[in-house]
């Protein structure tokens, strides 16, 4: 049996494919290993493992490969230094599993890719990019995160939005709706983006609100168009667009994926797929001969 992985902040995405081709799917919350306890990242294993057997998935585990933000190895290391609880909380489960641990990138890219050479995309609350050539990414454009990059993510929609708002940019029926719709003085956002835990979130969260207002507002369309337009600017005309096609993963990506293919004409872009999680194209990676 083959476990596939995919983590991200808020939920961890699990699927055991058993010999037979059959594929039973789990979730657990997420986990950002880098800081969380031991303990912690025990419980949410033992819960996984729980969900398995209870759905007969009982088989010998063979092969488990953890994919998340983050999950790079130095040269010269098997398991990411951040990784090391993991590591050994999910061998004491299951001891006979050669494990790889990846980054949600290359996750990305074997999605979207398979066995083949393209341009992967990640648009979720972040951005992020790569080439994937011969299995391996062999250029990334890097993110930045929310303050100096995630063009095309929801973190920066909301960061755009939110900067006219407070500069008085935003049309006033725009502006009026939105302020009896969220509590936005300014000392409550100053609060939220500079001092919080999680700043992108609380930005990204601003997104789908913003993008019900698409169709009737030119203003919001442009923001939202010019927002994924920089994606392309900064980002992927870095790679060599005509010679690849190029593979979105990622659930804001997916969410606007007319949008994205809108302004991806503008530069000529061909998209291979366009998905929300990648789990779904891990498992045909991984498993192409038995998925059933």
């Amino acid at each position: 049996m083959i476990i596939i992985v995919e983590s991200g902040a808020t939920k961890t995405d699990w699927s055991a494919v058993m010999g037979d081709g059959t594929v039973v799917s789990v979730k657990t919350p997420g986990m950002n290993v880098a800081v969380m306890d031991e303990e912690s990242i025990v419980a949410i294993i033992e819960d996984a493992y729980g969900q398995f057997r209870s759905a007969g998935a009982n088989e010998t585990v063979t092969e488990l490969h953890y994919y998340a933000a983050g999950l790079i190895a130095a040269e010269g290391e098997k398991v990411p230094s951040v990784a090391v609880n993991l590591d050994r909380a999910l061998r004491n489960l299951y001891p006979s599993a050669e494990m790889e641990y990846a980054s949600d990138l290359l996750a990305a890219a074997r999605a979207v890719c398979g066995h083949s050479d393209g341009i992967a995309a990640i648009l979720g609350t972040g951005s992020n990019s790569c080439l994937f050539k011969d299995g391996k990414i062999v250029k990334n454009v890097r993110s930045a995160g929310f303050i100096l990059g995630d063009e095309g993510g929801g973190a920066c929609l909301g960061k755009l939005f939110m900067a006219d708002f407070l500069k008085g940019l935003v049309p006033a029926d725009v502006s009026e709706e939105f302020a009896r719709d969220f509590t936005v003085d300014y000392m409550t956002v100053v609060q939220n983006v500079y001092r919080s835990a999680a700043p992108s979130k609380y930005l990204g969260s601003f997104a789908p609100w913003i993008l019900e207002r698409y169709g009737r507002s030119e203003y919001v369309r442009n923001l939202v168009d010019g927002n994924f337009r920089s994606f392309f600017v900064r980002a992927l005309s870095q790679y060599d667009l005509s010679s690849y096609s190029v593979g979105v993963v990622g659930g804001f990506g997916n969410a606007n994926k007319e949008i994205l293919m809108k302004i991806g004409e503008e530069f000529g872009v061909k998209f291979s797929r366009i998905m929300g999680s990648p789990i779904e194209g891990l498992i045909l990676y991984h498993c192409p001969d038995t998925l059933k």
